[in-house]
């Protein structure tokens, strides 16, 4: 729109291949596939030639010209490209885009072509490896090492036993066992039907889960709207990427507040899918905002409740639901549904002087770096807070009421979120501690595994351990 205005000289190449990591979606989808097969234009070109034919076999010069000019008229919407035409670009194609050699050429001549022009490139996405091109969803990011010649996998460790499933899986089945309990449930999705676990809903209940296309903003408004008309969306989106819809949670959700339920996936830190994929920044980020509820399950029967409480009919606020990317801590995770009363944590250890607070999964990790202190002769005692927003004040009252030193540990940054929400509780109600908080600090953190990135940012294990002792010895260790 802006370079159509602009008159720039401008070249955009649209590599087009239908997929982003799921098949694409939507009405500029279909646009572009008819201009690819142009069937669509043929079809109507060889009407518009048959009706006209007629007048122009009428005879005479004038006769002749105003029906090519009505059939110029007639042809110019459906003609390639014309979308993009009437925006003022002038559109090229389409053209093979694995024909490197024409490429070159093409882009050498358009150099010359003044004003924004649009490069139409039709490709195959994995062209060239005939199990990503036959598999392209699988093939977009497959997670393991693979013969390059035949797509086998290779070093891939024998299973041991039952694995613990995905949170996005446990997430899917449960999204679809409550909407067969709750006709208002709907699930939303942008364009990652696959990665979130919502592949099987849309094909059992195609008409209560909506891929909405690589529009985040949309899905949040789309989603405010199914809540407006009474029904109970789950607004699926990864951490990362709600970033890209902060405007519309705040003006279409929460100020409206509106029951929309938004499960966060791949929160914290992701691993391989490196530093624009880190879901470090939605704790702090969402919690200021008002009306709307924010929580994060330890495991994965948690997720099945926290879910299941969101969606109750007497819950009418808009509610946040945090996850990360991976497999769970529980083999028998497919537990009876129970509400999880709003704002309430639980205590999961006694202990004796340091109380250890953690919110999510990270939890499990805490746990360990318990077990390790019980068996050096240390008994911190352990929090799940389970909300961030609202803060059970019961527990905390509890805890600075009874420990003079505490340790929180999250999988999000520390400016902002869980460890500032506690310190901020402490100040508003006349508490005094020694408080250290781990968490991501204020840097990119860049690709590695989460068991490296959590080393890298200071809350692994042995880092939790240290922390602890320190804290329990009255001396406070600087935190990464």
């Amino acid at each position: 729109n802006h370079g159509g205005a602009e008159d720039t000289d401008l070249l955009v190449i649209l590599n087009d291949n239908c997929m982003s990591i799921d098949p694409n979606v939507g009405a500029l989808k279909e646009y572009l596939t008819d201009i690819s097969t142009s069937r669509t234009y043929n079809r109507l070109r060889d009407e518009v030639y048959r009706l006209l034919s007629k007048f122009k076999g009428l005879g005479g010069e004038t006769a002749k010209k105003y029906a090519s000019k009505l059939e110029d008229v007639l042809l110019a919407s459906s003609k390639p490209g014309a979308f993009f035409e009437s925006l003022g670009w002038r559109y090229f194609g389409p053209v093979d885009g694995h024909d490197v050699n024409h490429l070159v050429r093409l882009i050498r001549d358009l150099k010359t072509v003044r004003g924004p022009k649009l490069l139409h490139c039709v490709t195959v996405k994995g062209k060239g490896f005939a199990p990503a091109e036959l598999e392209q969803t699988k093939w977009h990011a497959p997670g393991y090492n693979f013969d390059k010649l035949t797509g086998q996998a290779i070093n891939v460790k024998p299973s041991t036993g039952p694995k613990p499933p995905k949170y996005q899986d446990v997430f899917g089945e449960t999204v679809i066992e409550l909407a067969e309990q709750n006709p208002k449930v709907m699930a939303v999705t942008p364009a990652m039907p696959s990665g979130s676990g919502l592949v099987k809903m849309l094909e059992v209940m195609p008409d209560r889960c909506f891929d909405v296309g690589i529009a985040e903003q949309h899905a949040v408004t789309f989603s405010a709207g199914l809540a407006a008309q009474g029904l109970r969306p789950f607004c699926n989106i990864y951490s990362t990427f709600m970033q890209r819809a902060y405007d519309q949670v705040v003006h279409d959700v929460c100020i409206q507040n509106l029951p929309v339920i938004f499960c966060l996936d791949r929160a914290g830190m992701v691993g391989a899918d490196g530093a624009t994929h880190q879901g470090a920044y939605d704790l702090a980020y969402l919690r200021p905002l008002p009306n709307l509820i924010v929580s994060a399950p330890m495991n994965e029967q948690e997720l099945r409740n926290l879910m299941y409480t969101a969606q109750q009919p007497d819950q009418l606020r808009p509610f946040s639901i945090r996850y990360p990317r991976g497999n769970g801590v529980m083999t028998d995770w497919c537990t009876p549904l129970e509400v999880l009363p709003i704002g309430k944590g639980r205590r999961l250890t006694d202990g004796e002087g340091l109380a250890i607070l953690t919110l999510g999964p990270i939890g499990n990790l805490a746990a360990e770096a318990i077990a390790q202190l019980n068996a050096l002769g240390h008994y911190p005692a352990h929090y799940d807070l389970r909300y961030l927003k609202p803060l059970d004040d019961e527990l905390l009252h509890e805890v600075f009421g009874s420990f003079n030193a505490v340790l929180t540990v999250e999988d999000g940054v520390r400016q902002g979120g869980m460890g500032s929400a506690v310190l901020e509780w402490m100040a508003d109600h006349g508490y005094s501690a020694r408080v250290v908080r781990l968490g991501v600090p204020d840097r990119v953190i860049e690709q590695g595994t989460q068991e490296q990135q959590y080393t890298e940012c200071g809350y692994d294990l042995p880092a939790i351990v240290a922390h602890a002792e320190a804290l329990l010895e009255g001396v406070a260790l600087p935190v990464r």
